[in-house]
């Protein structure tokens, strides 16, 4: 831990002082639900073909979307996942689909997805490059959103390949200079002139045009509040003038008026000079407003919960701007953060994007099936309308999963409200495959409108079982063998009705409606054998 410009008593004084993350400081606004009033369902290239995809083979797939019935079911995205572009961008620096597998351009073939009624996804990374290591969205993510919102994009999962931190250390800043954007004067405020709050010290400094220097708001450890005056609504520069003194990156948050925040990046500094010139622009109202400097990182997960927080941001502001020019509706793009639950991000998801993995890359394999699972069945709390754990996509149809398998892996998934997006090769789907992805009760569990996941209810050595409250009122109920032989499995519904979260209502009798099955007049106990790796679900409802 360096001690970036402060004075040694407070540097010793900070190292014992307890600090809380911005994740748990930091209110904002949920993410726009948008289009995702449910999960989102669709088909992503990933899976099956990884690198071997081509615009043609995206076609076919979106063509077989609508033949076999999956658009009516409800599948609306065809998403791009990895290796959809070149190793370069064009000469405007925007990304490009590969020149050669991609030669019609992107735009053409969302065109073409379009006209079959389905919608378009596509992929980056919160990095350098990609996963496969082609050009990402990090320090870039105007100019990427604008660039898919102009092509029509209306899904976007945005990967954590190559990530670059934020620096846990603030800029050491003798002023801020604000100006009106585009105009050439700008008013200098001083830090002598800000509120200071933690552990934010004004330091002693020669050569700067200034005699003092901020410290101490490293590491969510303090900050600096300037009050500036705008005469008019409008975009301003903010420019922060920094003592050079320290050769590491340093990264500083401007939150303005409490709601918009901006962040500023310096690079490792050079000392040719004593003071350098770093900028934003950002919304500022007539009048007097506050500009909050200080540096949020306490641990990688601030980092990343501010990054996707940014990148979501830039998705909104492009598909508004992009419908404004075109003078057409605002198509709204729903974002998928594929962070794999390093960092929490169940925690703070909904002021990012509108669903969250959870997990690591799932696999066509029922052990590593099982591992994702359990990784994500315990965060149902988290899950909301427009807000969704994600246990990442679909296996079915993929590998050597058996039916029951098959039915199982999507049964549990729509009971934990997660996007279905499936990933296998449409062309060749089996019909008895074909049937578990459209079954429409299922679906209607993983759709309902109430937005909550499952919660599982009753563990147990090699099985669970889930419950599940429905907007109308009645419980979806799962029992899933996942691991061991044949099972005979009961549930006491007293379990459902004194359980806050899934509430079941108190009645004299319940009819049991199994999924595929019949239904059946219950009072106390609902009972179900179940065969190796398979998975029952009834929807309870009492009896009228």
């Amino acid at each position: 831990m360096k001690r970036n410009g402060m004075c040694p008593v407070c540097f010793i004084k900070q190292l014992f002082t307890r600090r809380q993350a911005v994740t748990d400081l930091y209110s904002a606004k949920p993410y726009p639900v948008n289009a995702c009033i449910a999960p989102p369902m669709g088909w992503s290239s990933w899976n099956t073909f990884k690198n071997r995809i081509d615009e043609d083979l995206i076609y076919e797939q979106a063509v077989c979307m609508k033949e076999k019935g999956l658009a009516e079911a409800g599948y609306t995205y065809v998403n791009l996942d990895d290796n959809w572009h070149s190793s370069s961008r064009d000469a405007n620096g925007k990304l490009q689909g590969d020149l050669a597998t991609f030669a019609g351009g992107i735009p053409k073939l969302v065109e073409k997805i379009n006209a079959l009624g389905l919608k378009v996804g596509i992929y980056s990374s919160n990095g350098t490059e990609t996963c496969e290591d082609l050009p990402a969205s990090l320090h870039r993510e105007r100019i990427d959103a604008k660039t898919f919102a102009e092509w029509g994009i209306e899904y976007f999962k945005y990967d954590f390949c190559h990530n670059e931190k934020l620096s846990e250390y603030a800029p050491l800043i003798y002023g801020i200079s604000v100006s009106k954007r585009g105009e050439r004067a700008e008013k200098f405020y001083p830090v002598t002139e800000a509120e200071l709050y933690g552990a934010a010290r004004l330091m002693s400094a020669k050569n700067l045009p200034v005699d003092k220097y901020l410290s101490g708001i490293d590491r969510n450890g303090g900050s600096a509040v300037f009050k500036v005056t705008a005469e008019t609504d409008g975009e301003y520069v903010v420019t922060l003038n920094v003592y050079k003194k320290g050769r590491y990156p340093k990264c500083a948050l401007l939150l303005i008026n409490d709601e918009e925040d901006y962040i500023v990046e310096a690079p490792s500094q050079k000392h040719w000079n004593y003071t350098a010139r770093f900028q934003c622009v950002v919304k500022l109202k007539a009048g007097e407003n506050k500009i909050k400097v200080f540096n949020p990182v306490f641990k990688r997960a601030d980092s990343a919960m501010l990054q996707y927080r940014y990148m979501g941001k830039q998705l909104i502001e492009a598909a508004k701007s992009v419908a404004e020019a075109t003078e057409k509706p605002v198509k709204p793009i729903t974002f998928s953060i594929c962070e794999w639950g390093v960092n929490r991000p169940y925690e703070w998801g909904a002021t990012a994007g509108n669903l969250w993995r959870t997990t690591p890359d799932i696999r066509p394999n029922w052990k590593w099936m099982m591992f994702i699972y359990k990784m994500n069945v315990d965060r149902y709390q988290y899950s909301s309308v427009g807000h969704y754990n994600d246990p990442d996509m679909l296996e079915v149809g993929n590998g050597t999963l058996s039916y029951d398998e098959n039915f199982a892996h999507f049964a549990v998934w729509c009971m934990m409200a997660a996007p279905l997006i499936l990933g296998n090769d449409l062309r060749a789907m089996p019909d008895n495959v074909l049937k578990i992805v459209t079954d429409k009760q299922l679906i209607a569990i993983d759709q309902d409108p109430l937005g909550k996941a499952a919660k599982r209810v009753i563990k147990s050595f090699g099985a669970d079982i889930l419950a599940r409250p429905l907007s109308d009122g009645s419980t979806a109920v799962c029992f899933f063998n996942k691991f061991g032989g044949e099972k005979d499995m009961t549930l006491s519904l007293a379990t459902l009705i004194n359980d806050a979260y899934v509430a079941l209502p108190k009645a004299k009798a319940y009819v049991a409606e199994e999924v595929g099955g019949e239904s059946a007049e219950i009072t106390e106990t609902l009972t179900a054998r179940l065969r190796v790796h398979s998975a029952r679900v009834f929807i309870l409802k009492p009896k009228a």
